[in-house]
């Protein structure tokens, strides 16, 4: 079981399942969203997630007509994103995660719109736009 809340603690959910993969995108909305060089984010099973406490400070951000990014109404945290089209995969912002979680599925997405004083310095893989 993954625990995970928002940094104010209101929001508090679990995910009954493993990271499979993990997405590090560092497109122009994600940079914005997240305020930072990029977000890391994981697909995870809708059904398996669950809200254990703070469903009132849900708030949800229509960044583009397909998507719906969900973030805590007190404290701001990115929580997840929901696409129209896919409703049975949440893009679980990881680092709302509670502990350690382990994932070597890792890559890094739309490098080429990264911000100009960013430098990726591993060796994960590396998609100009989307991975495909």
């Amino acid at each position: 079981m993954i625990s995970g809340s928002c940094l104010c603690g209101g929001i508090c959910y679990e995910y009954d399942g493993e990271i499979q993969e993990i997405s590090m995108c560092h497109c122009a909305q994600c940079r914005k969203a997240q305020g930072t060089a990029f977000v890391a984010v994981g697909p995870i099973e809708s059904v398996k997630f669950k809200l254990i406490s703070g469903n009132t400070l849900l708030k949800s951000y229509r960044s583009s007509p397909n998507k719906t990014r969900v973030f805590c109404s007190h404290c701001g945290s990115p929580l997840y994103s929901e696409l129209d089209g896919k409703p049975e995969v949440k893009r679980l912002r990881l680092g709302t995660i509670d502990g350690a979680i382990i994932c070597s599925n890792r890559y890094h997405t739309h490098v080429g719109s990264r911000a100009s004083w960013d430098e990726i310095a591993d060796g994960y893989p590396r998609f100009e736009g989307a991975k495909t």
